[in-house]
């Protein structure tokens, strides 16, 4: 499964030798101990493997195109397998940078968070990445002041297309940031610029320079290089935790988009192991048809010999082409599938909207809480039904609201006045609780559209009730 996928324009200074070098220092200088290959000696091969069937690095140079590339591999206890590829094109001064994660027959399904692979914090350290045209390609993010703007506004109206997507963060209506730039502009390092306002007076001059098209009071804008995806936009909402999950959702939709995007075979490891598969079965092919013509003159009989081999040569030629066509299908067709099913966000059936998750699963128990009453409405032993209660059966319905429901009417049924306990089992369930007048505010996970009141010091015995009733109807 492709994790990460991404492609670098290189500068001249950086030589084969100085690439490999970096490969074997982010290697041995990796902090966790048991990704390291002990003993890793280079004296200048170009094609060699080091460390063993579980843990190993190999470096693969392919003269004719004057490429290398360079493999580390390691397999988990449980079967997990990694893959992380880089493969260098000196011709085009590119570089493929790529993480994959297969699985063994045995392998169990495991939770992995995302890495953006150190390696390209060296490429940058050593000064080997070109610029993005007048952006460098960095692991820190571009403050946008006056002096600057025209940047931003040149990729808000269309007019400058980079190599990367660009993520802007716009200033919060307090003047913050929606979430923390320094750690996103680390984990996007490679496959997006960030650029972050730096006051929210800028405001005004962007309106003007952008026609209003752009984000502000801490939204969030996506512009992507291909016209087909544009530009996405995420709207801040202050609540507990939103800055986190606001952050993951703009990751999320980068790195989806960098690995959607189809990179030439002889970019891959397995492309460029083909290739030299393909070009020393025709050495091999020439050598054995010399060897053979010579054996050929002594009995007289070249013709003959020729047509045999040259017949037995071009069937083993085209099963290898088959085969090499098969691979390449394969992995644009995985590649694809990843682009598709990554476009989903994680819901198998339908599209996300723009609306946040307040908290995890929210929208999909949503979804699935009007599936189960409409479910209840259909007659049994008809399509709609067998295919209704198909979706509530495989995706885990947990009935989240209903216990939220029965959690809330707990909590409020002799209301009286707001306690400490009560206090805090609300802060839980997501509510900020603020002082107004004679009474509370209640605003869920901070948004401004579902909120309601209660009083101080309850006068009905009812008020309880009624705050509960609102809510679920509200907000559950």
């Amino acid at each position: 499964m492709l994790l990460f996928s991404t492609v670098l324009s290189i500068n001249d200074t950086m030589s084969k030798d100085d690439y490999i070098r970096l490969a074997i220092e982010w290697n041995q200088g990796s902090p966790h101990k048991d990704n390291v290959i002990p003993g890793i000696v280079w004296n200048g091969e170009r094609n060699i493997r080091y460390g063993d069937d579980s843990l190993w690095l190999a470096i693969e140079e392919y003269r004719n195109k004057n490429i290398i590339a360079v493999r580390y591999e390691k397999t988990e206890a449980d079967g997990v397998i990694w893959d992380t590829d880089y493969v260098m094109n000196f011709n085009d001064m590119k570089m493929s940078v790529r993480l994959d994660r297969s699985y063994l027959e045995s392998a169990l399904t495991v939770e992995s968070g995302f890495s953006t692979p150190h390696f390209i914090s060296l490429l940058m350290e050593k000064g080997y990445i070109k610029d993005d045209y007048n952006l460098p390609v960095s692991n820190r993010p571009v403050i946008i002041d006056k002096d600057n703007l025209e940047i931003l506004a040149d990729v808000i109206n269309g007019v400058t297309h980079y190599h990367l997507p660009v993520v802007y963060i716009s200033k919060t209506f307090l003047g913050e940031d929606p979430v923390n730039v320094k750690r996103i502009a680390s984990r996007l390092k490679g496959v997006a610029h960030v650029l972050v306002q730096k006051d929210t007076w800028l405001n005004t001059w962007l309106r003007r320079e952008c026609n209003e098209k752009n984000e502000y009071n801490g939204a969030i804008g996506i512009y992507y290089p291909n016209q087909a995806v544009g530009h996405k936009r995420f709207l801040y909402r202050a609540y507990e935790g939103s800055d986190d999950f606001l952050m993951e959702r703009v990751i999320r939709s980068v790195i989806q988009y960098s690995n959607s995007q189809l990179v030439d075979t002889l970019y891959t490891w397995s492309g460029v192991n083909n290739a030299l598969l393909r070009d020393r079965y025709s050495s091999q092919k020439e050598e054995r048809l010399a060897a053979e013509l010579e054996k050929a003159k002594a009995l007289k009989d070249a013709d003959e010999l020729i047509a045999y081999f040259d017949d037995d040569i071009k069937k083993l030629q085209k099963q290898v082409e088959q085969l090499t066509k098969a691979n390449d299908a394969l992995s644009y067709e995985n590649q694809g599938l990843k682009a598709k099913l990554d476009s989903t966000e994680d819901v198998a059936i339908i599209y996300l909207g723009v609306e946040d998750e307040f908290f995890p699963g929210e929208i999909k128990e949503m979804v699935l809480e009007a599936v189960d009453e409409k479910l209840k409405n259909t007659a049994a032993k008809t399509r709609k039904y067998d295919v209704l209660a198909d979706v509530i059966q495989k995706n885990g319905f947990e009935r989240t609201f209903e216990k939220r429901a029965n959690t809330i009417k707990i909590l409020l049924k002799d209301y009286r006045t707001m306690s400490g306990t009560l206090r805090q089992e609300l802060i839980d369930l997501g509510f900020s609780i603020t002082e107004d007048g004679k009474h509370y505010r209640l605003t869920y996970y901070g948004d401004d559209r579902y909120k309601t009141t209660v009083s101080k010091t309850a006068s009905d015995y009812r008020e309880g009730k009624n705050i509960a009733s609102t809510i679920i109807k509200n907000m559950f």
